[in-house]
This record gives structure tokens, sequence and C-alpha cells, in this order.
């Protein structure tokens, strides 16, 4: 049974056990690394909390640990630098100091940060964030930069090679708001082993370019306007196997992982993620935020692109298995820009649309200068369901008499309120193109299925990508069960079921920890909040342990003031930090957690049961 236990009226630490039986099982073998003793399961509390009293500007971001000086490290972009925490006692946070990349180069932004043997790298994107970063090197010790070097254009997640001597970096590449630049994607290797001189080789995707046509047919996205492979490609996240040979890269928007070999700096495959089938039985989720309840149940025909953030990697049975954050992510741009909505589709790109907009009986047209992609609008004049898929939920049409309804397909309460995205589940012609058909008075785009951003879920793949396991429904159910009152609430606000429309409790973040012979992997929820803890020892039947949430759902949206934060507790969780015991200040295995929202860096103790 979940135990809910109040740190003071109003506040609920959520510590769910897993079920009796599996926790019960005593641990088999001896013990892991340097003699760890294994654990037959944890739990999480929190120990301590930094804050910053900033609300909503991403005061608390990416964190990282550096364990000789006792330190964390967190990128504060609010401040475009890094806050310096010691955390000699961790239940007592101290914040000693900040590292400002603003002072190396005017106007650019801090955006993650990674640490290994001492050295603290950290990415900075440049002031125009289509034109090239750099990363910058310092001393976690004393914070002396020790050097800097150029990358690519927006460089995002970084992380150390287990022998610290090479550090990679996910060059994202965002086009501008307008798309009028599109800066290619690469992932740039750093030769830190003098860091006063880091040497730069360049991981691209210039290879794959003209091989569009294939790509997409294995799956890969590649949609973006007037965009090349390289151009379209956007690295993410970046793990790297245990001997420091290989390196997996999240392309997120594309729904594809890359493999690259270190040595060589080359990128050697491109990998779909596939999809999720949403119409099985264990893989059903909750569409719509205006029914009033938690209906988590499968759909027919609507898939989930899985389009993971935030990606980990560990050894298992001599195997390297890859641990992906399913959050799921739209390319949006333009969103502010009135041209864009007037019609110019050179002023950006919008691909998401609620399913009851783009199946409603009157075509797109209705929806003309408010939130109608123009390059949807030039495909076709509207669009219905197939009801040899979606007759279930009322979908007709009479193909004689040349009419379409998708009947209650669409109500708000059914899957009308589901973000989807256009770009994908219509009928085409052999070359690609739209297959139209003539119903309701225009030619209109035929949907065999629908397509959802992420998969509310975390999944576990074979170093070729190929899917192992994935959580299916399991999130929603769990939150459902603990938090009935919250489920599917929004970060910035307390609100039930507000976000089942659009992406659910939305994964974001991720770490891997090694207690004895298990290994555990923590998921944060950025919506709702908290982490999902699950025991991954065994790649193929992970089993769920605990999650734990120190927000204070009684604040229904917090003020800007240190004071109503302090209140409200931890929102919007974004990176996440493990630290083993024989490098904790405690000597105690720890979770370091940075809240966007709430600007707060949360400090959680992993308590074992032996």
């Amino acid at each position: 049974m979940p135990l809910l236990s109040p740190a003071r009226p109003g506040r609920w630490t959520v510590l769910a056990a897993a079920c009796a039986a599996t926790l019960m099982i005593a641990a088999c073998g001896g013990s892991g690394d340097d003699d760890e003793a294994t654990p037959t399961t944890i739990a999480l509390s929190l120990l301590g909390r930094h804050e910053t009293g900033i609300f909503e500007q991403s005061a608390a971001e990416i964190p990282a640990f550096d364990a000789a000086s006792r330190r964390a490290f967190v990128v504060n972009a609010h401040k475009g630098a890094l806050d310096v925490i010691d955390l000699s006692d961790p239940a007592k946070p101290r914040h000693i100091g900040e590292i400002q990349t603003r002072s190396l180069r005017a106007g650019v932004q801090a955006n993650s940060v990674a640490v290994k043997n001492g050295i603290v790298a950290v990415a900075v994107q440049a002031a125009v964030k289509t034109d090239p970063g750099f990363i910058a090197l310092y001393r976690a010790s004393d914070l002396a930069l020790l050097g800097q070097a150029n990358v690519g254009a927006l460089p995002d997640m970084l992380t150390f090679t287990p022998d610290g001597q090479t550090l990679l970096v996910a060059n994202e590449g965002e086009p501008s708001d307008d798309y009028q630049v599109d800066p290619e994607g690469s992932v740039s290797l750093v030769d830190v082993r003098n860091p006063a001189a880091p040497v730069v080789r360049t991981a691209d995707f210039k290879a794959l370019i003209g091989q569009e046509a294939a790509l997409r047919t294995q799956g890969v996205r590649i949609f973006g306007p007037r965009a090349n492979a390289a151009q379209d490609f956007e690295p993410e996240y970046i793990t790297v196997s245990e001997d420091g040979r290989t390196a997996w890269v999240a392309l997120q928007e594309n729904n594809a992982l890359a493999k690259i070999d270190i040595a060589s700096a080359t990128v050697t495959a491109i990998t779909a993620l596939g999809l999720k089938d949403h119409g099985l039985a264990a893989n059903g989720l909750d569409v719509t935020d205006t029914d009033g309840k938690a209906d988590i149940r499968p759909w027919a025909g609507l898939r989930g692109l899985y389009l993971p953030d935030a990606i980990a990697s560990y050894s298992s049975g001599g195997k390297t298995y890859i641990v992906t954050a399913n959050e799921g992510d739209a390319r949006a741009w333009g969103e502010g820009n009135a041209a864009y909505w007037a019609g110019d589709a050179r002023q950006g790109f919008v691909e998401e649309f609620r399913v009851k907009h783009l199946v409603h009986n009157s075509g797109f047209d209705r929806r003309a200068g408010e939130d109608l992609p123009p390059q949807l609008r030039a495909l076709a004049a509207g669009a219905v369901l197939n009801p040899d898929v979606f007759g279930y939920c009322g979908a007709t049409w009479n193909l004689a008499a040349g009419t379409a309804s998708s009947g209650a397909c669409r109500d708000d309460n059914q899957l009308g309120r589901l973000n989807i995205t256009w770009t994908l589940g219509y009928q085409t012609n052999p070359d690609g193109s739209p297959l139209l058909k003539r119903l309701n008075g225009k030619d209109v785009l035929v949907y065999d299925a629908l397509y959802a951003y992420g998969g509310r879920s975390f999944s576990i793949r074979d170093e070729n990508g190929v899917l192992v396991w994935d959580s299916g429904d399991q999130f929603e159910k769990k939150l459902a069960e603990l938090l009935p009152a919250h489920f599917n609430s929004d970060h910035a606000e307390t609100a039930f079921d507000s976000r089942s429309d659009n992406k659910g409790p939305e994964p974001e973040g991720l770490a891997i920890g090694r207690m004895g012979e298990k290994t555990y992997a923590f998921i944060g929820l950025e919506r709702i909040g908290g982490a999902m803890v699950y025991d991954v020892s065994n790649p193929q039947a992970p089993v769920y342990v605990s999650y734990i949430n120190s927000r204070d759902f009684s604040v229904a949206k917090p003020g800007d003031t240190a004071a109503s934060l302090k209140q409200a507790g931890d929102l919007g969780p974004e990176g996440l930090a493990f630290v083993a015991a024989k490098d904790s200040p405690n000597g105690k295995p720890l979770l370091i957690v940075g809240h966007e929202v709430s600007g707060t860096t949360a400090i959680y103790q992993l308590n074992a049961t032996y």
C-alpha cells in the first residue's frame, strides 16, 4: 500500500512501495561496486532544499555534483550562470558562489553542466542562438576558469566519457523562431586532457544529406521546412557506454537515436524509435482534460511518438542498455508571429493541432487566422478520420454520396482536445504526396492514425535502439492511485487533470544509480512533479519501487515572492543527478533534482532496506 506521510499540513511526500511480493525478495549474490551491499529496496526522503526564490524563470535546471569539493553546480538560466551550492551538509544546502558565463561573452546563456575529475564543464549558447556556441571549463574547487572552446549552434546537454578525457556536447541547432535560419545539428567531442587548450572534433550528419527519403521510409522524422537531414536533426541528450567507446544521442524531434563511434568521431547509425500503440490494453492513456475524471484506457488508431528528452545507459549481463524518458516535443516555431498565422508559411512552422480542429466537418478554414498552420492548409481544405479505424468512436462516411463525419470522436470528452501532429497519419500516394478524397464538398486528407506526443512512459532499449521494455500506462495509473485529487496537474498551477490532453505527466529528466548489484532508474515528471523510481536490474522486467513528490498541492498557484515559493515546494523537475554512497557527503546515496518552475534544488536521500 502507498504511504502518504504529511511533512506538514497540505504537503504530501509520496513514498509508494512496490508490491510486497517483489520487495521482499532477498538480494541474491554478493556485493556490487566497491563492495557496497545490495538493498532489498529503497525509499526516498526529502533531505534538504536550496531556494532561489525565483518563480517560472528556469532558475534551477540541470544539477551536477563534485565529490571532492562536495559542491553541487546548478544551471540558473535566469542569471545565465551556475549556482554553486555547498553540500557538505546535504540537509542544509548553502549557496557559496556562482560561475557567470556572461563575463566571458555578452548575452550568452548557460544551458547545461557536467562534472568529472574536478572539472566543471558548461555548455553556453551564443547571444544569437543560431550562431556557434562554446564550452567553458572550470576547476570545481576554486571556480577558476581553465579553458574554453567553440562548438556548434545551441550546445545543450553535455557529458564526459567515464575516464574524463573527452567531453561530448549535443549541439541542438534549433532554427530561428521564423525558421529563416536553421543551423546543422552536431555532436562535439572535446579532448579535455589539457583543459587550458581543449581540442574539438565534430561528429556531424552531413553524410546523410540526400538520404532523407530513405530515412523517412525507416521511420525517422525529417519534416522541417526546407531542411536537409543535417539541419533537421537536433541532438538533445547523450549517453556513453561504460567502456567509453560508443555514444548514443537522442534526436528528440526526429524520434530517432544516433550512434557515434567516439574514437573516429563519426555517426555510425541512425535508428528510428518507432511508435507506441495506444490501442493496446497496457498502453492506455487519458486523452482529455474536460471529463472530470482519470480515464486511462486504450484508443484504437492512436499512436505515441516516443520523442525522448533525457537518456542514460547502464550495463547488465555484459550488454549496454539505453533508458529513455519519453517526454514528447512538438516543433512550434513562429507561434508569436502574426504573419505566420495570417498564412505566410515562410515565417514559421507549427506541427501541433487539436484533433477536433483537424477533423472538423467544416474544414480547416474555420481556424484561419487563429491556430491553422499554413503548411497544413497547403495540403488540403480539411481532414476526416477513416471509419474503418475510428468507427468505434463515431467516424462515418458515405463515399458514394461524398459525405463524412468524425462523429463523437472529435468531442472534447473523447479525442477532440488531444494535441497531435498533423504531419503524420494521413493516406499518401506512392510518391508520398497526400491522397485526397472529395468529401463534404472539399478535397480532404484521410487519417488512418493519429500521432500524439511522447509515450507518457520510460523505455529500455538495447544498444541498437531496439525496444526491450516500456512502462506502458504505469505512470498515469500510479498517479491516479496515489494522487487522485491532483492527477495530471500542471507544474505552475495545481489543477486536476489539466495535462491529459497534452503529454500527461511528461517524463523528462532521468538518472541511473547503482547500489550493490541493483540498478535503479529515477524519472522526473515535469508537470505533476516528483520522481518515479524503478529497479531496472533486469532490463526485460523492471519493477516499480516508489514515487516521491515534495510539492505542496494545497498551493493553487504560487505568487512571485520567495515566501510563497517556499510554501509551494518543488515544481517542475528538469534535471536529475545521482550521487553514490561512496561519493556522498553523508555516506548515503543522494538524488539531486533541479526544479525550473519553483527555482529550487531538492536533495533527496535514498534510504535502503537490506
